[in-house]
């Protein structure tokens, strides 16, 4: 058994909404967490359906219950007229609820009850390092971190059908874009720009559709959890700053298979990209759990000066090198950010084995400098 880093505690005082995207493992985890816990899964075609006709259904079975019993109620976006009678429950029984599902489009797309800020949202990840005893960076970096992914011993065949499975799901039958092939294309197109900045006008072009329509479609990746922008770190006094974000999926497995990037190999700007993806996909989860106000983001100037990730405001600044000895020329952008930020703390990621300072930098071997994120070292 995988132990996972998502903080939830055993006697929970209040509900929580726990999102995370398909095939991170929510249910595999509630269950294993809650054993006890009165559980509803609404991809049980019988149950959810019986719920669709009846939301009272579930008042009527909790309402005898306990005040503090726990619930689970799975995929709660497939039936989202039940938030009403757990709103009743929670305000007339003080019964807990762990409400689960991959998505808040539905309820915020229909106005559906979100319960008034009575249940705080929690997020699952996709696997992060410290969770695999015997962490393989190369099958993470070809593959992802998605659990049955990374622990299948096919990973392309489920990747592929991830996809597959994504595309029917979550928006043929939500109908959520009118035209699937413009959208097929605009998540190929986007996965090419995968951890680059966005330029709306330049993917519609690719796309042919429009730069609004490019725009709803990057809301939908993100209500969905399957991508998220990382922002600019605009805050300079002595130069110009780049303001558009980057936009990364939420797994590098994923966005190899859209860029058809397979059998990755060291050397290679593919390798160098996805390398790159696994490192600011561990920073963001790394925030997540901790549930830290400090927020991730980049550094770029428009003289081209970049730093790949930059923790909270200034406090940390990293730049990601898929190379195999750092050399001084690797170290350009932390240098000007160190100009401009000298109270920062300023580190190199790489495949370099050999830890080092070089003019005020710390190069750390990149499963190192995972054991030290994860170890509260950063």
């Amino acid at each position: 058994m995988i132990n996972r880093i998502c903080q939830i505690n055993n006697e929970l005082e209040d509900s929580i909404f726990l999102f995370g995207a398909r095939q991170t493992g929510k249910s595999t985890f509630l269950r294993q967490k809650f054993p006890n816990a009165i559980y509803f899964d609404l991809l049980n075609t019988e149950l959810k359906n019986r719920f669709l006709r009846r939301p009272v259904l579930l008042y009527e079975m909790l309402c005898d219950k306990p005040e503090g019993a726990l619930v689970i109620i799975d995929e709660i976006p497939e039936v989202p007229e039940l938030l009403n009678e757990v709103h009743r429950l929670m305000s007339e029984k003080e019964i807990v609820f762990i409400l689960c599902g991959s998505s808040a489009r539905k309820l915020k797309r229909k106005g559906y009850n979100t319960l008034g800020g009575r249940a705080y949202p929690v997020y699952l990840f996709p696997f992060v390092s410290a969770e695999l005893p015997d962490f393989n960076l190369q099958h993470a970096i070809c593959y992802g971190m998605l659990p049955p992914h990374y622990l299948a011993k096919n990973p392309r065949r489920r990747l592929s059908a991830y996809i597959d499975v994504y595309l029917k799901e979550e928006i043929k039958e939500e109908a959520l874009v009118r035209n699937l092939n413009a959208f097929q294309r605009f998540l190929e197109v986007a996965a090419m720009t995968d951890g680059e900045m966005v330029n709306y006008n330049n993917i519609a072009q690719d796309c042919g559709v429009s730069a609004k329509t490019v725009a709803g479609y990057f809301e939908i990746l993100e209500d969905t959890l399957l991508g998220f922008f990382l922002p600019a770190y605009t805050k300079s006094a002595k130069r110009r700053m780049v303001q558009a974000p980057r936009f990364y999926y939420f797994d590098v497995g994923v966005a190899n298979h859209l860029n058809h990037r397979y059998n990755l190999v060291r050397g290679t700007a593919e390798y160098g990209h996805a390398f790159e993806h696994l490192v600011v996909q561990e920073l963001r989860a790394w925030l997540g759990y901790r549930e830290s106000d400090e927020q991730l983001s980049y550094w770029r100037t428009y003289t081209g000066q970049e730093v790949d990730a930059v923790i909270g405001d200034a406090r940390v600044a990293i730049e990601i090198k898929s190379v195999e000895e750092v050399m001084p020329r690797h170290l350009k952008g932390l240098k000007a950010f160190a100009a401009d930020f000298p109270q920062s703390r300023r580190i190199i990621v790489s495949l370099d084995p050999m830890n080092r300072r070089m003019e005020d930098i710390e190069c750390i071997y990149v499963i190192d400098f995972l054991k030290m994120l994860w170890g509260g070292e950063i």
